[in-house]
Formats: C-alpha cells, structure tokens, sequence
C-alpha cells in the first residue's frame, strides 16, 4: 500500500450506496467480545475435559496465541497491504484496509467486521484440523490451539482500538502505541505488528535506528 491521504473529516467515509450494506461497515469492538469470548471459552473447555493430559491444553493454548501473532503480521503485510493492479482490485483492497489508513480515527472501523473475520476463522479452524487430526495424531490439539488463537485475535483488536484511541503514557503501552502510529503516519510499509513487534524484527520491516 502507498501512502494513503489521511483525510481529518469526523464524518466517516461512505463505502456503499445502500444503507443496509454500509451499516456493517461499522463495528463496536464490543461486538468482537460478545461473538468471540465465548468461543474461545467453549473450545478451550472442551480439550480440558477432552485431553487425556493436563500439560495439553496450556501448550496448545499458547501455541495458538503464538501462531495469531505470525498470521496478525502475514495478514496485515500482504493482505491489507496488498499492492493493487487494477481499479477494481483498488476498490475492493481499499474497502478492506484502506479506509482505515485513509481514515485512521474512525471508532467504528477499527475492529473487524464479522462478515469478514468469521470466515477467516473458520479457515484457519479448518487448517488446525487438518494440521492436528489429520496430518499429526494430535487430535486434543485442535480446539486449544483454536482457542488461543482466537483468543490472540480479540487481544490485537482491542489492542488496536486502544491504540488508536486511549493515552498510554507509560511502558510497553506508550511504545505499542508509538509503533503503530508511526505505520499510520511515518511509512505504513512499515511495522505491520499490533499486539507485537516480533516478525517485525524477523522479517526487517522495523525502521533502522538513526
């Protein structure tokens, strides 16, 4: 993604034409909580009473809270920021991420609308089964592993609202705010981590220190 014009307007943008398609296009992050707690609840409480050990559920559990950090930064990098070579391909990347650079104070489009996040759940829960039950015979992993990463995906949504929206003056909170400001406003080919700078570190998208 080039550099978008950050356009100060309070009044959100217009996507669409229709009302009823436009009124999706704007999210309370408390949506995000309501749709997705409880289904990090509910898988993570069926491996605990599934597993036939006890170290099985915090392990995968971790794991997938890990692995949302690595999809966060690949999903961020070369999908939302994903160079368009057409006007149609622009449109719909723009539709996607672009009004939120365009228009990155907007509280209603910083979190991910469910028409877009449910079916991308359900991808990446169709990858952990084929990874944990039918690839490997680990099939206790699947519904932990999902749990954590769901789990992972609500904390870099309300991280990323906070971000955009509440002071942090101290510690590692002023410093997560400051690195994804400066993706907004600095070069926002640059610092595709929310929830963590680790893959901006491994792949160098971190800015070199003068």
């Amino acid at each position: 993604m080039s550099h978008v014009t950050i356009n100060h307007d309070p009044e959100p943008i217009r996507l669409f034409k229709s009302s009823f398609l436009e009124f999706f296009t704007h999210i309370s992050p408390i949506t995000v909580l309501v749709i997705w707690i409880p289904i990090v609840i509910f898988f993570l409480y069926r491996t605990i009473t599934q597993a036939q050990h006890w170290l099985i559920t915090p392990l995968a559990f971790i794991s997938g809270l890990f692995l949302w950090t690595l999809a966060e930064y690949v999903l961020h990098r070369f999908l939302f920021h994903y160079r368009p070579r057409t006007p149609r391909q622009e449109r719909i990347f723009f539709l996607f991420h672009g009004v939120h650079h365009a228009q990155p104070k907007i509280k209603t489009r910083l979190v991910m609308p469910p028409v877009l996040s449910i079916p991308m759940a359900s991808l990446f829960l169709g990858l952990f089964y084929l990874v944990f039950s039918v690839i490997l015979p680990m099939n206790a992993w699947v519904g932990a592993t999902f749990s954590g990463f769901i789990a992972g995906y609500v904390i870099y949504d309300m991280m990323h609202y906070a971000t955009h929206h509440f002071a942090m003056h101290n510690g590692i909170w002023k410093w997560l705010k400051r690195h994804h400001m400066q993706h907004h406003y600095k070069d926002p080919n640059l610092q595709f981590g929310v929830s963590s700078p680790l893959w901006d570190y491994v792949f160098a998208t971190m800015p070199k220190e003068k």
